[in-house]
This record gives C-alpha cells, structure tokens and sequence, in this order.
C-alpha cells in the first residue's frame, strides 16, 4: 500500500485540463479532413477514394456540387492521399446537434474535362461556427450538470453492433487522465437510473429491439448521443440485410458525435453539446 501511495505522489496529477484548457490532442492523430476550396481542381479522385461516401459530387448545367458530410467520414485520410489539396487534421470537437451541421457544401463552375474552372458558393458546416472557446465549455459543463440535473449526470451506454473501437475511447473517459466524474458524470448498469443514453454502432438488426426497449426504459426527459461514424450514418457498415444504419433510425438524437473512433475529448465535447438542449 505505500508503494502505491509513494508512486501516486511522485507520479502527481495526469488529469487533463479539458475542456477549462485545450484538448491535449497528438498532431498524429487523425482528424477532420481540410480541403483547400479556392485551389481545389477536380473533386473526382477524392471523391472515387472515399470508402464510405462521405465526400460527394453531383454535376448538373456545367456545375459541380459537391459535399462532406463528417456524418460518414472515418478520418480514414485516404482523399489526401488521393488529392493534394486535402489535408488531415487532429480537429476532434465537432459534435453537432443536427446531422445537417456536419455537411459542408461547395459548388463549382466546370471547365474542359470536367475540372474545376471556378468557385462559385461555399457552405461552410455547422461545427465550424458553433465552436467556442474551450474554457467557456468548460464552465458551461459544470453549471449544466449542477443546474439542469441536479447532483450529477448519469449515462447508460449502448452497444447497437459496433466493433467495440468506441467501447475503448469511452471507457477511456473513467480513466485517470480524462477521470469524466469530476464533473459528476457516471456510467450506470441500467437504463432506468440513467439521464443519457451513449448509443455506438449502426444498429444492428437483432439490436433493434433492444435499443427500443432501452430507450423506453430510460426516464424522461432523456437525452440520446449517437458516437462514431457508425452511430451517425452507419459508417462503413452503411444500411444493409445486417445494419440499419445510424442511430436516428431507430430512436431519436440529440447530439451526433463523429469520428471513427471519436476520441474521449470529442466525446466529452458532445455531452457538453446534448446537456446544452436542456432547459435550465
């Protein structure tokens, strides 16, 4: 037992100071893609490369419309190998509240070869103007959780078919380096003692069930956050004889929360945006 102690005091504090200081993300890790707009030439190569369909384009009249919609995206970065003018950032905090915000839509006038010859409107997403500064989300945090619940929040997660990779960044939240009760946050057995629902996966079809069933079980007014590409859009599983798809098939959502996995910063950053929906 002292040792363990002599350890805890020479090791100190490894707590992240998120979300009052800025997520301590490592420059390699994969985050939303960044696409340079006003330079890009052709969005054909990054569009064929994409694997999930989360970079699109349509052409109509002489233009091209195209869209990213982080819904789908799994980081995966395989549009910049394919094209120059996209590149991988470690951006983690993009949870959205409407699966809408997560979609930016450009448009382009098409030259000779179906090239891009001009810009002609862009449509940045919602995540982009919804994000503030880190130290306000983090007041913002403790006042929800004290003032709209009370003590504390409680959370039942749900596993609807995924691969267990949003299993690992959330069960990262209870350890000491991002250590989510701080906040008075806890992760409970049964549906019946939770506030919020952490559904991840695209729900499979013998899950269906079940996930309905949780949901009604859980008391209102309750709160669903759908994580990971797979819970926003169905991911690379998409809809098929196994899968139905995102979440929002099923139940209804409050906050989406993407990445593949989403990391416990981004997770974080999403209940601070579903506690935002309840009224004070």
């Amino acid at each position: 037992m002292f040792e363990i102690l002599r350890k805890s005091f020479a090791t100190g504090v490894v707590t992240t100071g998120y979300p009052l200081a800025q997520a301590e993300v490592s420059t390699n890790a994969c985050g939303r893609p960044e696409i340079d707009f006003a330079n890009w030439k052709d969005a054909r190569p990054a569009v064929a490369a994409c694997p999930t369909g989360a970079l699109a384009c349509a052409d109509s009249s002489g233009t091209r419309t195209v869209t990213l919609d982080l819904a789908k995206c799994t980081f995966c970065g395989l549009c910049a190998e394919a094209d120059a003018a996209i590149g991988m950032t470690n951006v983690c905090e993009l949870a959205a509240r409407r699966k809408e915000d997560l979609v930016t839509t450009t448009e382009y006038e098409l030259g000779s070869g179906g090239a891009h010859q001009k810009l002609l409107g862009h449509q940045a997403s919602g995540t982009d103007s919804q994000r503030g500064p880190v130290e306000a989300l983090g007041a913002e945090l403790k006042a929800r959780v004290e003032k709209v619940l009370g003590r504390s929040l409680n959370i039942r997660e749900v596993d609807a078919g995924s691969c267990n990779g949003c299993e690992v960044e959330i069960a990262g939240l209870n350890s000491p380096v991002y250590d989510i009760e701080r906040f008075g946050i806890h992760f409970v057995a049964s549906p019946r003692h939770a506030d919020m629902l952490l559904v991840t996966g695209p729900v499979s079809r013998n899950m269906e069930l079940a996930l309905r069933k949780t949901y009604d079980a859980t008391p209102g007014p309750r709160l669903v956050v759908a994580v990971g590409a797979c819970g926003c859009s169905g991911g690379i599983f998409g809809q098929n004889y196994a899968s139905l798809g995102g979440v929002d098939k099923v139940i209804p959502v409050d906050v989406y929360v993407p990445g593949c996995p989403p990391n416990p910063y981004a997770l974080l950053h999403g209940i601070l945006l579903a506690l935002g929906k309840r009224r004070v």
